[in-house]
């Protein structure tokens, strides 16, 4: 299994944000609390809620996984691929190195997490029958297959891990069919392993992942319709891979229940846009791409690394295709002019060469494909470049 689809996973199962793990009631709360705030963006207060979560039980393992999660999710955000986009394709593995984390930050990681694995495998050790404990415990080792394929880049060593939670969290079911909570990571993997090619999926079934797409969707569909606390998790999961299956209603209703929950999170309204682009519903798109531009043009919050460029490519590009033209070359030229990832700006030149091709003027969308093909193909987006090929023909 390569670490592409290792990051594919990683950003459906979502690692499970901490459930109950026989924590006092104050340390629940403040984990609640600290949840809601990663769903806002609020990653630096969700910090400082699991540590004084922590601080309440330090032998609360739900609360130093969920540290250890809010700080993989603080390296990922400076790396900006955190969209639905860079998992539709290959983008989430560009061809250039990614930076390595702040040591700090990634010291602080491994601590939070390996607490969170010694307390989760001492209950299980304690008590083999504990279904919640496995439950923690594959949680626990899938944050480590989630961090090490997209921050280490290390395929082998994610698979292990992988392989690790998905046993986990299946013996969690058999313990308590009604731990639906523990087929997120289950049902991922099975989605993960359906889409590999034969020889991969193969190799995964000697080793004892599961398949079957279908059964995948639906065992994550079920953690998303269970009160536990991965539900969001789950849904998140489901608009991703509802997006892959182009199912773009069932991942635009995810989407609603997500945006009502969580009105603070930019890139729930960005995903709402893309996402009804993606469905052709082009002038919601441009309605939720401008309204949602307006509302967090004064969020002072950090942003995602080149998430200003992809507000400005989305809502140039819906502005392209409901045929205004100014209005969306202004967007996708600022789109090049912004800090951000080289697939960004190699669609935005695949677009600006759309509106010159649409003008009948092949001339100057010559050179906008060609910056398209070079952009792209840097940075793994190989579907585009391959469509402002065909469009340069």
């Amino acid at each position: 299994m390569n670490s592409g689809r290792l990051a594919l996973l990683a950003v459906a199962a979502a690692v499970s944000l901490p459930a109950p793990a026989l924590a006092n009631r104050e340390s629940e709360a403040l984990r609640a609390k600290a949840s809601a705030q990663i769903f806002n963006l609020d990653r630096d207060l969700a910090v400082d809620t699991f540590r004084q979560a922590i601080a309440a039980d330090p032998e609360d393992a739900g609360a130093y996984r969920g540290l250890a999660t809010a700080l993989w999710l603080s390296i990922t955000y400076r790396r900006g691929n955190m969209t639905v986009d860079d998992y539709l394709g290959k983008v989430s593995k560009p061809t250039t190195a990614a930076p390595p984390p702040p040591a700090e930050v990634a010291g602080a990681f491994r601590d939070a997490l390996d607490r969170a694995l010694a307390i989760s495998r001492k209950r299980v050790e304690q008590n083999p029958k504990d279904a919640d404990a496995h439950y923690q415990l594959g949680a626990a080792v899938g944050l480590r297959a989630s961090y090490t394929a997209t921050v280490e880049a290390s395929a082998m060593s994610a698979f292990r891990a992988a392989r690790e939670a998905y046993d986990e969290e299946e013996q969690a079911m058999a313990i308590d069919p009604r731990r639906k909570d523990a087929g997120l990571i289950v049902g991922t993997y099975r989605y993960i392993v359906a889409t590999l090619s034969l020889p991969f999926r193969w190799a995964a079934y000697v080793v004892g992942f599961g398949g079957d797409k279908d059964r995948g969707l639906q065992m994550i569909e079920e953690a998303a319709a269970y009160k536990g606390e991965n539900e969001e998790d789950a849904r998140f999961a489901l608009i991703l891979l509802y997006n892959r299956e182009k199912r773009f209603d069932d991942a635009l209703r995810e989407l609603k229940v997500l945006q009502t929950r969580y009105p603070r999170n930019r890139l729930v309204w960005l995903e709402m846009g893309a996402t009804n682009l993606r469905a052709g519903h082009v002038a919601e798109a441009v309605r939720l791409l401008e309204e949602g531009s307006a509302l967090f043009a004064n969020d002072l919050r950090p942003r995602m690394y080149g998430e200003n460029a992809i507000w400005a490519l989305k809502r140039g590009t819906a502005r392209a295709w409901a045929g205004r033209t100014a209005d969306a070359q202004a967007d996708l030229k600022q789109a090049l002019t912004i800090e951000g990832r080289k697939w960004v700006q190699g669609r935005a030149h695949l677009e600006l060469g759309r509106i010159q091709l649409k003008a009948g003027n092949k001339a100057a969308a010559k050179p906008e494909f060609q910056a398209a093909i070079t952009l792209c193909e840097s940075d793994n987006d190989q579907v585009y470049a391959d469509e402002a090929r065909r469009l340069m023909r």
